[in-house]
């Protein structure tokens, strides 16, 4: 068998490195060719949440703000953060018309860094900031973050350059607008006009990927080739600090093991970070193995590792089924023996990171016997050949899904499999290329029973689209939102308003307490692992900076470099 495995490595190895674009010579000195184990269901950057998407639009645009390696918020595209204190936002009266109630918004103005030109010569203007807000207010357009979108009232421009949104309400976070990623108004907003519920399947981001005036970043798509690679190469418009490479190739390679045996071969030259390549069991196996040729870096992280669980389900629907599904995972002894500690267990959507995280939030232990008493209360009484079914004779049996190829997810898959058998629960594994699992299996929840993948989030990032009832997909949105649960909770929704228009900390904090318990309390998911993620790069790259939160780190891409020696 272990030659078998081997021979199989060995196969997989040459197949990476005879599939590497013909236009790349391996191992040229202006060429860096990065692994990853998905490929983007879309690059429109308004649709779809998927972190290979956001790992190669990181090269080739910018969003207006993000947060920093030091978790702090910072101007990215625009020239000075705006804040009260500084006079670029004010606090407004919303006019709720005849009938209605005034209420309190702000008015936050941006103005766009000087010279910042789509990759065909096109000015980036306060146009493409009104046009890509019409697009992500539309509630046919497909966009995942509609909500944002939709509080944003109206847009006042100044200029070409400057322009002021009019936000419905004051919140902590009023001046983070990383949710602005640019659509260009002079190529899409013929797509879009045209028939704004089709916009998600005409954009020009997948009909018309290597269009130079799609990318206005350090970098631009010069070649797609669907499910496999994606070439990037310098956007000479670009006006920040010159790339130091001449060529980036992003290749996908969703089999973990392949992974691994094209970094051996020389096919690619590192492997992806922030989730999107080695789970950290492989590489922390692979440092024991290379790590005197290569740098293996661990990075602690905001990533949620977590399961879905598609509430429309009669199954899940009752709450003491997924309290016996959560007590029925032994999560500790999973991270223990997986990932040797180094992804602690969650126990809500907060990571102990983050400074709104409550330590005393209710746990759930490793408990088979209490499972077990919950699923005979719901009526999963009756036992036959080791699977329980309800009066009716039904079976308890869930679907269960996730990315196929990745290594460490399946891993998970298999141990949660035999553990909840042991209760038992019959567990069918329905797994898919990361690429359907989430362009069209998650997006329009369409797994039928449960879904594991991870959420990478920001620091206190207000979870309004997974959580809030309004933001559940469905066919007459035309799927936005990323609530894939279904859960709607009046109680939730009350909290998570209260919390975005609370600036005073220690209330705000107090507030995400009771946010947290009731999270704990309903279950929507089973939360895992908080992962952490692993880099594998090569000695001579350098310039890499891990965030440990949703905005990658290609976004200082013109920061990497090759340095021998």
């Amino acid at each position: 068998m272990r030659r078998f495995f081997s021979s199989v490595l060995f196969f997989l190895a040459l197949i990476g490195a005879f599939a590497a674009p013909k236009a790349e010579a391996a191992g040229g000195s202006g060429a860096l060719r990065i692994g990853m184990t998905q490929f983007p269901s879309t690059l429109n950057p308004l649709i779809d949440s998927m972190m290979a998407k956001s790992y190669v639009l990181a090269m080739t645009k910018r969003p207006l703000t993000v947060f920093d390696q030091n978790w702090e918020l910072i101007c990215l595209l625009c020239t000075e953060l705006p804040t009260i204190e500084n006079g670029m936002a004010t606090p407004e009266v919303i006019s709720q018309g005849t009938g209605g109630e005034d209420g309190q918004g702000i008015a936050v103005t941006y103005t766009l860094l000087p010279g910042l030109t789509w990759g065909d010569g096109t000015p980036v203007t306060s146009d493409d900031v009104v046009f890509t807000w019409e697009v992500g207010r539309h509630p046919q357009s497909g966009a995942g973050n509609f909500e944002v979108f939709r509080r944003i009232l109206k847009i006042d421009v100044k200029d070409e350059r400057t322009f002021t949104l009019h936000v419905d309400r004051i919140t902590f976070n009023y001046n983070n607008a990383s949710g602005l990623q640019l659509l260009p108004a002079h190529i899409e907003r013929p797509v879009f006009e045209a028939d704004p519920a089709e916009y998600r399947n005409r954009t020009a981001f997948d009909a018309d990927p290597t269009n130079p005036g799609l990318y206005f970043g350090p970098y631009r798509v010069t070649e797609v080739e669907s499910g496999a690679h994606i070439v990037l190469e310098p956007n000479p418009t670009w006006n920040g600090e010159p790339p130091a490479f001449d060529r980036i190739t992003v290749r996908t390679i969703e089999n973990s093991a392949a992974l691994e045996a094209n970094l051996l071969s020389g096919a690619i030259d590192m492997i992806a970070g922030e989730g999107a390549g080695f789970s950290i069991d492989q590489a922390l196996a692979f440092e024991k193995r290379h790590g005197d040729r290569f740098q293996v870096i661990f990075k602690p992280s905001l990533t949620y590792e977590h399961i879905d669980l598609n509430l429309d389900n009669p199954i899940l629907s009752d709450i003491r089924v997924r309290q016996a599904l959560i007590h029925g995972a032994d999560r500790e002894a999973i991270s223990a023996q997986l990932f040797e500690g180094r992804q602690p267990v969650a126990h809500a959507m907060v990571n102990p990171l983050d400074w709104v995280h409550d330590p005393d939030v209710p746990t759930y232990a490793y408990d088979p016997d209490k499972a077990a008493a919950l699923l005979d209360a719901a009526g999963w009484s009756e036992v036959r050949n080791g699977i329980r079914h309800n009066a009716a004779g039904e079976p308890l049996s869930l679907e269960f899904g996730t990315t196929a190829g990745n290594r460490s997810r399946e891993l998970v898959q298999q141990v949660l499999q035999s553990q909840w058998r042991d209760i038992g629960v019959e567990v069918k594994i329905k797994n898919q290329p990361a690429r359907v699992f989430f362009g069209e299996t998650v997006s329009r929840r369409a797994f039928g029973g449960m879904a594991m993948f991870a959420w990478m989030s920001m620091p206190e990032h207000v979870p309004r689209t997974t959580l809030y009832s309004d933001q559940i997909p469905t066919a007459e949105r035309n799927w936005s939102g990323q609530n894939y649960t279904g859960f709607s909770n009046a109680e939730a929704d009350r909290l998570i308003d209260a919390i975005e228009q609370e600036t005073d900390r220690a209330e705000r904090k107090l507030l995400w307490q009771d946010l947290q318990r009731l999270y704990v309390t309903e279950l929507p998911v089973i939360p895992l692992y908080w992962r952490a993620n692993a880099y594998v790069l090569p000695k001579w790259l350098k310039g890499v900076r891990p965030t440990g939160h949703m905005h990658p780190s290609p976004l200082w891409v013109e920061e990497w470099r090759r340095e021998e020696g």
